[in-house]
């Protein structure tokens, strides 16, 4: 069975786009929702947090995760495979490497922008692994607080969220008018991208924020999903006995408020079951 966490709801962006390539695989998703957001929170809160999560899902019987969660994946991916982990009984996956592996081939002048939490901004993992793929690059963070709260409340279907894509995007096209490529460096945010999009096609000829020329808005779902299904042809032992092609959903939370909350995200009816970590 293949593993899926995020800390909430987005990593149902990543969830979906997988099944859709790879739907005769068994899925189990875990969403840490009654301790998200973890953005804002301290690097050993995020290892602890994860690390619970990965072994409640190794529990289940899953030999394969992937952390569909930048914050997680930022933070807490690299102690848990060196540390945490037999390598020959569990493989646990994140979702910033296979993303920053496009990069190099998406941009003409080769000045990237980062949206992301708080904590994949300090943690800095977008920018070292960008700049292993190129170091000739340029790269731009820019913090995004309350993009998540927004996402997982329902409210960025309104209008009212608009003065904050505007806030975060104008502060970061501010700082390098030069950049051509944004990565969204949150699974949440790919529901923002209307808004987002409708930002830049609306400023496109403000020289003060954007060169003029078309600025690329990288989701990952479709870049962390085509990456999965490569590993799994280059490592046929993972997972083991895993194609029924079932999904379920865990969750922290209320397992009801989950199942509605879930609804934007697939766009389709679920059950969810309650557990504690």
């Amino acid at each position: 069975m293949i593993g899926v966490f995020d800390s909430g709801y987005g990593g149902l962006t990543i969830l979906s786009q997988i099944r859709q390539i790879l739907p005769e695989y068994d899925y189990l998703y875990l969403g840490d929702n009654a301790r998200a957001p973890y953005g804002t929170r301290s690097f050993n809160v995020i290892y602890e947090y994860t690390l619970q999560a990965v072994n409640y899902l190794h529990q289940q019987g899953c030999n394969l995760i992937i952390l569909a969660c930048n914050t997680a994946s930022a933070k807490a991916l690299r102690t848990i495979q060196q540390r945490d982990i037999n390598p020959n009984k569990l493989r646990v996956l994140g979702v910033i490497r296979p993303t920053v592996e496009v990069i190099p081939q998406r941009t003409q002048t080769k000045h990237i922008g980062v949206l992301a939490t708080p904590g994949t901004v300090a943690s800095e993992s977008y920018v070292i692994e960008l700049l292993k793929q190129d170091s000739s690059l340029t790269v731009t963070q820019q913090a995004c607080p309350m993009w998540v709260p927004l996402i997982e409340s329902g409210e960025h279907l309104y209008n009212g969220a608009n003065y904050f894509v505007d806030k975060y995007l104008t502060e970061l096209l501010s700082r390098d008018p030069l950049i051509d490529t944004i990565i969204l460096g949150c699974t949440h945010y790919p529901l923002l991208l209307p808004k987002i999009e409708a930002f830049l096609s609306s400023h496109a000829n403000h020289p003060s924020l954007i060169a003029k020329r078309p600025i690329s808005v990288i989701s990952q779902g479709s870049i962390v999903a085509d990456s999965f299904a490569d590993y799994l042809r280059r490592h046929p032992e993972f997972p083991q006995d895993s194609k029924g092609g079932t999904c379920h959903f865990l969750t922290t939370e209320s397992a009801s408020k989950f199942a509605e909350s879930a609804s934007l995200f697939l766009s389709e009816p679920i059950q969810a079951h309650h557990i504690e970590l």
